[in-house]
């Protein structure tokens, strides 16, 4: 009694429909994997910072003058912190670790990772764009703020979609773009590209329809990227730094 068969309990499992979000996601349980994968990726980046020294930071940040001849700078920036302030991670880490689990969730990895990912690029993009002056071109940039900023965005317009007050997270981004502009060492640039392109496929991602956010999906994250990728190499050709 009460002993089932193996194909009989997988056959019952697929005939079952699927769980989702009022985002299309299909509802996972456990733990938010790319969420614990990213700040795994900066803890560990962090630590390669102490061990190596000024190398490797050196090697992974974001500088306009180099990023022509090393693109990869776009993204590996967002995953290196100021080496002689933790808490400039510490901060970065707990905002993610905050508003990741939750985009995860309602978007699914797929879009949360495109999300996090071009968000990064946004930053740099943006840096990149506004560098105007010589010492602009050679100043580094660090951090997951853009990034962050981006999923700051997103959250914002998730919760407006499926109906949950966002007063508190909009009083976090506006003291956070605040002090982007008043505390000196901050890189408005970044947090304004991060917040720009989050705010973009937030939107596309929360309002696109349920049953063909595929679709959507891929068509906003793909038109980002070319819209990045177009801005960036328009502005390193300007430079002559192509």
């Amino acid at each position: 009694m009460g002993v089932q068969c193996v194909d009989c309990v997988r056959q019952q499992r697929q005939s079952m429909p699927d769980r989702r979000t009022a985002l299309g996601a299909k509802i996972r349980s456990g733990a938010p994997v790319v969420t614990y994968v990213l700040m795994g990726i900066s803890l560990v980046f962090y630590v390669l910072q102490m061990v190596l020294g000024s190398s490797f930071t050196t090697s992974m940040w974001f500088v306009p003058l180099v990023a022509g001849k090393e693109p990869y700078r776009f993204i590996t920036s967002a995953f290196v912190h100021s080496p002689g302030n933790i808490l400039h991670l510490a901060f970065n880490m707990y905002a993610l670790w905050i508003v990741g689990p939750f985009l995860e969730q309602m978007l699914g990895r797929a879009r949360y990772l495109a999300l996090y990912v071009l968000s990064a690029l946004g930053g740099s993009t943006a840096v990149l764009l506004l560098a105007n002056t010589p010492e602009a071109l050679v100043t580094p940039v660090v951090g997951a703020s853009g990034a962050i900023f981006g999923l700051f965005a997103a959250v914002l317009l998730v919760m407006r979609r499926v109906g949950r007050r966002a007063t508190q997270i909009f009083i976090v981004i506006a003291l956070n773009v605040v002090i982007g502009f008043v505390v000196p060492g901050i890189s408005w640039q970044g947090h304004m590209g991060g917040l720009i392109i989050g705010g973009l496929l937030g939107a596309v991602f929360a309002w696109s329809p349920r049953e063909r956010w595929r679709g959507y999906a891929l068509l906003g994250t793909a038109s980002t990227l070319v819209l990045l990728v177009g801005a960036a190499v328009w502005q390193l050709t300007r430079y002559g730094l192509l």
